[in-house]
């Protein structure tokens, strides 16, 4: 149980021909999402048989799959980090398990597992405990498309997140043109004014919860385009395409910067399509499985052409959608082959520089240096060593081991601008296993988890920055 956080009664939970029965519970309105609590009994299970239906959702899809892996064991439950702020079977892998199977059994409506599908992170740390090796983060991406109409309503903050899945970050050009205006709304002490004024928090929650997490801008310059093709140093180890996705140029161009840096001086040709788009990840983890498909299909058909070795990804969530776009095809008849291709060539940053020992010479950083687990690196790519055995190379680097370093930070994608009071509990969580090792800095492989733990170092005043491993790197090889 984490601390703070109030112990709920016990939930009576059993399971009956797969169907989970919830009697009444409370949970407090400020970590449950609901704006009363959660106080409600669904007593709608019995054993009749579920209507056939002509043809199969994508919950029923995945269900079929996973509904007999789930063996009820709980080992899940001390890793979820919902179930630990609530002790609620619901709000763990297995209660959230048996709610979308009796949806898809036609027992509940998608309406009555909404939020709780919602108040999930996402992080995947389930996967890692399961001894049955239940996929649960493809279980959530289903459930969500499932529940999909249910939570795009007529509120505002719904129609603002809608508008930027589907039409926002899916092209680079408006993306950039957003952060031109950004760019203005700081350089122009506008920033300096709303947040004295304090009027965003309190007519637009959502907009200030982002707003709140916005880094410094970087000028038009040093969001430039990267070069189309950038040639190695000395002799050529392998040729490979560089995903760039739909935030870090605008707000970490110096990542991306970074990783063609330290790619050439490893050997590798590095090659940065301009026409691809945003991976489809932040959608396909909010349910918009279309929206997904369509970037999916759009970017194998762009790297296909590339005809590199690997294709290389440096944020967590983004490697860890590419590498499932197999699965997220797997009915298209034109590209399911096509993305089962291309998913067994994406790797991330560190897989890729971790297959021969770093080139010489290394420059001493004589710092301090946290490495933080994103989770969808971590339980979602199941990469743990690469990262840590590039940095213990940099001469003078002391790596430091972070408490519960595998827990999530809060990102989790936009869940830290949709559930913003679970999301500071996680962080405030973070932050103190991170202050008792006392970094300089902290290297953390996704950029969303980046924006959370910049915030957090803020908020609790940790004299550290916060960086991608890949900038350690750089730094190592005199990249500024």
């Amino acid at each position: 149980m984490m601390s703070g956080g109030h112990r709920p009664e016990p939930c009576c939970w059993r399971s009956t021909n797969s169907v989970l029965i919830l009697m009444e519970c409370s949970i407090p309105a400020a970590i449950w999402p609901d704006s009363e609590g959660w106080r409600r009994t669904v007593l709608m299970m019995h054993d009749a048989t579920a209507t056939a239906v002509p043809s199969r959702t994508p919950l029923q899809d995945v269900l079929q799959q996973a509904e007999t892996s789930c063996i009820k064991c709980g080992f899940c439950l001390p890793t979820c980090p919902t179930y630990r702020l609530t002790g609620h079977e619901a709000a763990s892998p297995r209660g959230r398990i048996d709610l979308m199977q009796a949806v898809a059994d036609g027992d509940l409506r998608a309406h009555d597992i909404t939020r709780q599908l919602d108040f999930c992170l996402g992080c995947r740390a389930c996967e890692t405990a399961c001894p049955a090796g239940v996929e649960f983060g493809k279980l959530l991406e289903a459930g969500r498309a499932e529940t999909h109409s249910e939570r795009h309503g007529s509120r505002l903050g719904a129609w603002f997140q809608r508008l930027c899945l589907r039409e926002l970050l899916p092209l680079p050009s408006l993306v950039q043109q957003v952060a031109n205006l950004l760019y203005m709304y700081q350089a122009s002490g506008l920033q300096r004014l709303v947040r004295a004024s304090r009027i965003l928090p309190h007519y637009a929650p959502t907009l200030a919860a982002m707003e709140t997490l916005l880094p410094s801008i970087p000028t038009a310059a040093a969001r430039r385009p990267l070069p189309v093709e950038t040639p190695p140093i000395g002799v050529e180890q392998g040729r490979v395409v560089l995903l760039t996705g739909c935030m870090m140029p605008a707000l970490m161009p110096e990542v991306h910067r970074a990783t063609v840096h330290v790619l050439a001086a490893n050997g590798y040709r590095v090659y940065v399509p301009p026409a691809q788009r945003c991976c489809g990840a932040l959608q396909a983890h909010a349910g918009e499985l279309t929206c997904a498909q369509q970037l999916a299909r759009h970017n194998i058909t762009v790297f296909e052409e590339t005809n590199a070795d690997w294709v290389v990804v440096n944020s967590a969530g983004c490697g860890a959608l590419m590498k499932e776009y197999a699965h997220l095809l797997r009915h298209d008849p034109v590209f399911a082959l096509r993305a089962r291709a291309l998913s067994q060539r994406v790797r991330d940053i560190s897989e890729v520089l971790a297959l021969a020992p770093l080139r010489q010479p290394l420059q001493p950083v004589p710092l301090r240096v946290a490495y933080d687990d994103p989770c969808h690196l971590l339980h979602g790519q199941k990469i743990r060593q690469q990262p840590r055995e590039l940095l213990q190379q940099i001469p003078a680097l002391q790596l430091l081991e972070v408490p519960e370093g595998g827990w999530c930070c809060g990102s989790a994608g936009i869940y830290n601008l949709t559930h913003v009071d679970t999301a500071q509990a996680l962080l405030a969580r973070k932050m103190a296993h991170l202050a008792a090792v006392a970094p300089q800095l902290i290297a953390t492989g996704n950029p969303g988890c980046m924006l959370q733990l910049r915030q957090g170092v803020t908020q609790h005043g940790l004299p550290a920055e916060v960086v991608h491993p890949i900038e350690v790197l750089a730094r190592a090889y005199g990249y500024r």
